[in-house]
């Protein structure tokens, strides 16, 4: 994408910053006042303890494993030729919901403190299945730094469908976000290609992790998929010609669930030494399977955020590690990889939050450590917590006159940063919600 100035890149972030408050919302889920008995603290994860042996970081290489390039053209071939992320906002079929729409119960998801500055429920019908399940963002905030792709300021949220047994499938929200007071959105299904190019499969796996980098769109995978992360190529969109629940080809032409946007996988990373292992298995020898991912615009280069989180009150420790893009122009949105087409983890540690689903990385200045915001979801009847960690410690967002530190999300799903407007975007239950990371900091009493 062509970059822009940074002075112009900046006005634009702090006009659509003050629209954002001009229009702030007055968000007032039922837990705005916090009783007694949710007042309980958390136990501190304390520090990130750095994990630096050979044999801590050889678990977490990966391997690039492309799809053929014969491959994907006898698809495009087949199916017509592909399409951009305009096109598919150009079809866009559905609303979300502005806060003052959403019912009381669907923003007792959102955060107490801080205060949501933007929050959207999805079109009734989206809301109100419980098939499928809200799971990961990401936005072109992460795709170039002036915070649009093309025209448009875009969001993607992948959801994810398990109907057992191996045939789960996973679905991407391509949300048009030019008007932050109407945004529209549109379907698309995530499919590998199979059989050389001649047909596709759907994409069987949760996408609790979703990143967006310049012309790539990566996500994690899980279940009955062997591979760590799929990749995808947002030029590479393909129109479905058939409408019905199956998924691939078809007498007619090419059906996707119902769907009418195909976003076909072009790469895969594998763990280099077998599969990944998760963490609710037995087996803690092998390479974790990350479940949250998120970009980091302050590292030098950009980097991917992984982690793994431990399974609540399970003993196990969280690991969080990242991988660093590729510089290369010729391998756009890929990780860097060396010869062999392996990528290395630049870092990696281990927390004692479980039950982490968000995981963001951010440092406050150009050469300062990184700071890692981790979010955990709320126990029943409670809110979700915060937490900011670091190698030298731990603080939570706090509210309240108790402080305590069941301030976040009910459930709250993956971080993303958009570095332009300095919001950070997420999920809780069924509300895609904004707010300044600047207020995440001041909650931390």
């Amino acid at each position: 994408m062509k970059q822009r100035g940074r002075h112009r890149r900046r006005r634009r972030g702090r006009a659509l910053r003050a629209a954002l408050a001009g229009t702030g919302l007055a968000l007032t889920a039922a837990a705005t006042l916090i009783s007694t008995s949710q007042a309980t603290v958390a136990g501190d994860p304390g520090a990130l303890k750095p994990l630096t042996s050979t044999t801590e970081l050889g678990r977490l290489r990966l391997t690039e494993q492309p799809v053929p390039q014969r491959s994907l053209d006898r698809l495009a071939a087949a199916m017509g030729r592909p399409v951009g992320v305009a096109a598919v906002l150009a079809g866009a079929d559905r609303t979300l919901r502005t806060a003052d729409q959403c019912s009381a119960e669907e923003k007792e998801a959102l955060p107490v403190e801080p205060a949501a500055t933007r929050a959207y429920c999805w079109d009734t019908a989206d809301a109100t299945t419980r098939r499928w399940q809200p799971e990961s963002v990401t936005t072109s905030g992460d795709a170039d730094a002036d915070g649009r792709w093309g025209s448009h300021r875009v969001i993607l949220s992948g959801w994810s469908h398990d109907a057992g047994a191996g045939r789960g499938l996973a679905r991407v929200a391509f949300v048009n976000a030019d008007d932050p007071d109407r945004l529209t959105y549109t379907w698309a299904l995530l499919v590998v290609p199979v059989d050389g190019g001649r047909d596709y499969r759907g994409l069987v796996s949760r996408v609790s992790g979703m990143v967006w980098y310049r012309d790539k769109l990566l996500v994690t995978t899980s279940g009955a998929e062997r591979d760590a992360l799929y990749v995808y190529d947002l030029h590479r969109i393909q129109r479905a010609t058939v409408t019905g629940k199956t998924v691939g080809r078809v007498p007619g032409g090419w059906s996707a669930n119902g769907y009418r946007w195909v976003l076909p996988a072009v790469a895969s990373y594998r763990p280099a030494d077998g599969n990944c292992v998760e963490a609710s298995g037995p087996d803690r020898s092998g390479a974790p399977c990350p479940d949250g991912l998120s970009l980091d615009r302050s590292s030098a280069p950009e980097s991917l955020v992984a982690g793994q989180a431990a399974p609540a009150d399970g003993g196990g420790r969280t690991i969080l590690w990242r991988y660093s893009f590729s510089r290369d122009p010729a391998r756009s949105g890929l990780l860097a990889v060396d010869s062999s087409g392996t990528a290395a983890a630049d870092e990696a540690y281990e927390s004692k939050a479980d039950d982490v689903r968000g995981v963001l990385s951010h440092r406050r200045g150009p050469s300062g450590p990184p700071d890692w915001y981790l979010g955990r979801p709320a126990g029943e009847g409670t809110h979700g917590m915060l937490w900011r960690q670091d190698r030298r410690g731990a603080k939570a967002v706090e509210c309240g006159a108790e402080g305590t530190q069941r301030c976040w999300g009910d459930g709250t799903g993956s971080l993303s940063y958009w570095a332009e407007t300095g919001d950070v975007w997420s999920l809780s239950g069924r509300m895609l919600f904004a707010l300044p990371l600047s207020s995440v900091e001041r909650g931390m009493r």
